[in-house]
């Protein structure tokens, strides 16, 4: 098959949540033999290189378009009442380009990441005028309404005024999506659930899951020899959800897990940290890494992950990969949503305060219960979370084509 990708960023290098999960779709239907176009807008001029790097994968084209200024485009998102999301997306050089790829190319199938670039399909004059039309899918990743507001429900204005906004604006939008689109993608059975009980059109909806690459996380060879316990974060260090996470988790747990254990590490990795992250490091034992080039020496030298998660829905890929890497994860229910992982067997669980210190506390006493959760979690992603088995419904779609 001759498909197109439209991805909001550049899928590559696979090193964020997003950016992984497009890449390994790319990557399985190329590895199939498939020709896999994509094309996508980026925003700074280091990107271009990503493109290329991309490209040489065998069965693989990448291009890549620049955006406008983004104040100028939210602007006229802000002008046209448009979801602002779609809006710093959009541009209509790319516009331009994926009309002209679609005429040269006669495309089985377009494949958009995300609902923010729905609207190049929406636009396409070519894809209005062709007779034998591609198949439209749309991998939401996750439900966007809903975390705007969840976002709009922990602020205060204006902020708070501006994610109502984009929530009401997006959930619309889904629904317009959804009714064009043959088939609709969310990581998680919960994002379905949840998206079905607004639709009108649930049966184009499907669960696609996050896989994880073993070749790329995976256990330590020697159990790290920490005088005291370390833990462990990674994300995207901008990105509210992880914002909220590692602050709530430093103002509430951190003063406790110190009085008992002086020496004890919390490690927060990733790029492109908020003020407010980096403010943390003021807290004794607190280190903040911004970017780096390799994460799985991380994983290695720590004794434990913490998924301190209060906002967003979907699978956090970075539990997935502590599971891989051997890693006994401490989080709350939303930090495993759409993880097939049980408490107390996979993970440890915990909403507040004092089940994280308890569940802390558990696993410093008891090595048999340590290593019964690090192996079963290990266990799980080794049966269940490889990326082939993951991708089956999109190749079952695509053969429906």
């Amino acid at each position: 098959m001759n498909i197109l990708f439209i991805a909001q960023r550049i899928p590559y290098p696979a090193n964020k949540g997003e950016k992984i999960r497009t890449f390994h779709q790319i990557k399985h239907l190329a590895e199939q033999g498939h020709q896999v176009t994509v094309l996508s807008p980026y925003e700074n001029k280091e990107e271009q290189i990503f493109a290329l790097q991309l490209s040489q994968f065998d069965n693989v084209l990448c291009e890549a378009i620049p955006l406008g200024a983004k104040l100028l485009r939210l602007l006229t998102g802000l002008l046209k009442n448009e979801s602002l999301s779609v809006a710093n997306f959009y541009c209509k050089k790319l516009q331009q380009k994926i009309d002209v790829m679609i005429e040269q190319c006669n495309f089985d199938a377009v494949i958009c990441t995300s609902s923010a670039v729905a609207k190049y399909v929406f636009c396409s004059t070519t894809l209005k005028s062709q007779k034998n039309k591609p198949a439209l899918l749309m991998d939401f990743m996750d439900l966007d309404s809903d975390k705007w507001q969840q976002y709009a429900d922990t602020s205060n204005l204006p902020i708070k005024w501006i994610y109502q906004r984009e929530a009401k604006i997006l959930e619309k939008y889904e629904q317009k999506i959804v009714e064009s689109f043959a088939a609709c993608f969310f990581i998680a059975e919960a994002e379905v659930n949840l998206f079905q009980a607004k639709s009108r059109h649930s049966e184009s909806v499907h669960v696609l899951g996050n896989g994880m690459d073993t070749e790329t996380f995976f256990p330590a060879k020697k159990t790290p020899n920490n005088e005291q316990p370390v833990f462990l974060f990674t994300g995207v260090m901008d990105y509210k959800p992880n914002v909220d996470a590692v602050i709530w988790f430093v103002k509430n747990i951190w003063l406790s897990v110190q009085s008992k254990y002086p020496k004890a590490k919390f490690i927060i990795a990733g790029m492109t940290p908020s003020s407010a992250v980096k403010e943390l490091t003021n807290s004794s034992g607190i280190e903040v890494t911004g970017f780096v080039d390799n994460i799985l020496p991380y994983y290695h030298q720590s004794d434990y992950f913490v998924a301190p998660f209060r906002l967003a829905r979907g699978v956090q890929n970075k539990v997935l990969q502590a599971f891989a890497c051997g890693l006994p994860v401490i989080s709350t229910p939303m930090g495993a949503e759409g993880i097939d992982c049980v408490n107390k067997r996979d993970i440890l669980l915990a909403s507040k305060k004092e089940e994280f210190l308890s569940a802390i506390s558990l696993l410093e006493q008891d090595d048999k219960l340590k290593n019964s959760i690090k192996e079963n979690a290990l266990k799980l992603i080794k049966e269940k979370y490889s990326w082939k088995g993951k991708l089956q419904v999109l190749d079952d779609i695509l053969q429906k084509k």
